[in-house]
């Protein structure tokens, strides 16, 4: 259902039980699957793919073009998944020629305020908390919650179901299965509380906790703590995330929690 004071261009895809509310203007070049609604005064630019069953609220602006000197026009997309929601005054900004999209997956919640720059590739059922901030070609796994006022590093990489507190500066790759926080950024323990809320069983924590006290609380480095937990440690999912995600940090892992006083 479209509003007669909304703006939609001829060449956009829109698909049936769509609901686009007055003053808001899509561009050429954009597909809205079915049972979405965007709500006044929202913007939609050319290459965004939106999901079903999404909610824009007023003020986003999706699929503008990057704000990075490098991009040339190319041909890219911003791309949200289903049941997806975006919050008023979201800036989802498309690819460039690096990954040539921008991607939220399915079931997240992005609010009000937050920004998710160009690059970036966001997994399913994440949180992102008021003004969480997502600077270039960032990767988020899934059930990844950030509270209000975060800023991530341009190339960082946060683990699925990784916990980072409010007010966080993330300039170094956050494991998965953990809690981020204090200045600078470090591992204060296991996201015991979203683990449990996902259905990992007590058993399952445990571990989890076991292999990030060798990362963390034993005077190993992580080439040598890697090496203990691929050794001594029996073989499992979660394991095996644990220790590739560490092979393939870029920026490093953040650092344990150590007192100065």
């Amino acid at each position: 259902m479209n509003q007669p004071l909304a703006y939609v261009h001829p060449g956009a895809k829109i698909a049936k039980n769509v609901v686009i509310e007055p003053f808001t203007t899509i561009h050429n070049n954009v597909v809205i699957g079915e049972g979405t609604w965007i709500g006044s005064n929202v913007t939609i630019m050319e290459g965004a793919r939106i999901g079903k069953n999404c909610n824009i609220f007023p003020g986003a602006v999706i699929s503008a073009p990057p704000q990075d000197l490098k991009y040339q026009g190319e041909e890219t997309t911003a791309e949200i998944g289903d049941n997806t929601t975006i919050r008023e005054c979201v800036t989802i900004n498309k690819g460039t020629s690096d990954r040539m999209k921008t991607k939220i997956g399915d079931n997240c919640l992005i609010m009000a305020y937050s920004h998710v720059a160009h690059d970036c590739i966001v997994g399913n059922s994440c949180i992102f908390s008021n003004n969480t901030t997502l600077a270039g070609h960032i990767t988020v796994g899934d059930y990844v919650v950030m509270a209000g006022m975060t800023a991530v590093h341009q190339f960082c990489s946060v683990g699925n179901h990784a916990f980072v507190t409010g007010g966080s500066l993330v300039r170094k790759d956050v494991p998965p299965f953990v809690k981020a926080a204090r200045e600078p950024l470090s591992y204060v323990g296991i996201n015991s509380v979203g683990l449990r809320r996902r259905g990992f069983t007590t058993e399952k924590i445990r571990e989890i906790q076991d292999i990030y006290r060798i990362l963390y609380q034993r005077n190993y480095n992580n080439t040598q703590a890697a090496a203990f937990i691929e050794a001594e440690m029996e073989a499992t999912s979660e394991r095996d995330e644990i220790l590739q995600f560490i092979k393939d940090s870029q920026r490093g892992i953040m650092k344990g929690y150590f007192r100065t006083t």
